[in-house]
């Protein structure tokens, strides 16, 4: 029998209607003969009552700050009461269902509260669900420590419960629902011609959520690639077949794989950094960035210069450690960087040339550029953020 690990998002347990196609979901993969393994998400986003935001603001406007402690204890609560929900639904509609938290579920961590690593995983208890034919529905974002304490794992960490549990378990494949059809070329808000891409490398969607795309939590992919799972984006509120994610894309026969560029992502607030280095001394200026925690983005070194980038919430902090090292420097606000992904580009040649050839045509300034194996990044400003994505979609034909 398979074992499969479904994960359902906040917006798909958020109403009775969208309940019951999660409850139909998890019936489906029954009546494949496979065995559910469900992972929930907290009810609705915030402003719903039982969100994760909507607990923090509850407390914090009735008592003030949380310690990191009681922070996670709280926020573990709105994943239990769906896991309840799921599980009751189950049980009422004459399946055997069980909910647990993600400490009962086996996913043991450390005890650094508000963002915990697993440790390991016991995976006893889900086992012995199978045996008894009983579903479980675990609550997702959380774990405990050996003692018992309950943690929490970062923001979007019930994409990465389900990709724990998949790999201790030794899962066939991940089905992470949401409401969306799949992964798409280019954030759709930006780019009308965005459409679903049918599968993914593992390395190109790192790529992607590094790059600002929203796609899923790259801790939730790593925990996948580690054991050479199939993750696959699809909307609880349709049918259609998502977009898949694996090992590498390269040997799967298909037109959509044919493109060099897979996708283009985006992310805004960028600021670049240009600072006089005429003088060298003593001073190293970016292990002094890295110690005031100002994560440095692209990054160009010349010998009477470095340009570089940072987002927009480290300027003041940066610019005081500048003038505290009587560094000269400019800087440049309203960036936005481009970065066009796709793991076939490694080898071709001529794909830079035609990124800018697709920005003159659209008369959009680079300002800035830096490349790996399997992705461009470019720099330009903000205001030409759709000209330039549109440009690049129809150039590569996404």
């Amino acid at each position: 029998m398979n074992k499969i690990v479904q994960k359902f998002g906040g917006t798909s347990v958020a109403t009775p209607e969208s309940r019951e196609k999660v409850i139909n979901k998890i019936i489906a993969a029954k009546a494949q003969d496979e065995f559910p393994i469900v992972v929930v998400s907290a009810i609705g986003r915030k402003g719903s009552p039982y969100a994760t935001d909507t607990l923090i603001d509850f407390v914090n406007t009735s008592a003030g700050v949380i310690t990191d402690r009681e922070y996670d204890l709280l926020l573990s609560c709105g994943e239990i009461i769906s896991a309840v929900m799921i599980a009751t639904l189950l049980c009422n509609k004459g399946y055997k269902a069980k909910a647990l938290t993600g400490g009962q579920a086996g996913i043991i961590t450390d005890n650094h509260y508000k963002n915990a690593d697993l440790l390991h995983i016991k995976t006893n208890t889900i086992e012995a669900c199978q045996e008894q034919n009983i579903i479980p529905v675990i609550a997702g974002f959380q774990g405990a420590t050996s003692d018992g304490e309950v943690t929490t794992l970062g923001r979007g960490g019930s994409d990465t419960t389900a990709s724990i549990l998949a790999m201790g378990l030794a899962a066939d494949r991940i089905e992470i629902y949401t409401d969306v059809d799949g992964i798409m070329t280019a954030d759709p808000r930006v780019c009308e011609k965005a459409r679903i891409i049918p599968s993914l490398s593992y390395n190109e969607v790192f790529q992607m959520a590094d790059s600002g795309a929203k796609v899923i939590h790259p801790r939730a992919v790593e925990y996948a690639m580690r054991a050479n799972i199939p993750l696959i984006i699809k909307n609880t509120f349709t049918d259609e077949e998502g977009t898949t994610i694996i090992q590498t894309t390269k040997d799967v026969p298909s037109k959509e794989n044919d493109h060099v560029i897979t996708s283009i992502a985006h992310r805004n607030n960028r600021v670049q950094v240009t600072v006089q280095d005429s003088v060298l001394s003593d001073k190293n200026l970016l292990d002094q960035v890295a110690k005031e925690n100002v994560s440095i983005d692209l990054i160009n070194i010349f010998p009477q210069y470095k340009v570089f980038t940072i987002d927009e919430d480290h300027k003041l902090k940066l610019e005081t450690l500048l003038q505290k090292m009587n560094y000269k420097y400019t800087l440049m606000e309203g960036c936005s960087k481009v970065t066009v992904i796709g793991e076939r580009m490694t080898g071709v040649p001529g794909v830079m040339a035609r990124i800018l050839k697709a920005f003159s045509k659209a008369k959009v300034e680079m300002l800035q550029t830096a490349d790996s194996l399997t992705t461009i990044a470019c720099l330009i400003k903000k205001e030409n953020l759709t000209k330039a994505i549109n440009a690049l979609h129809d150039e590569f034909l996404l």
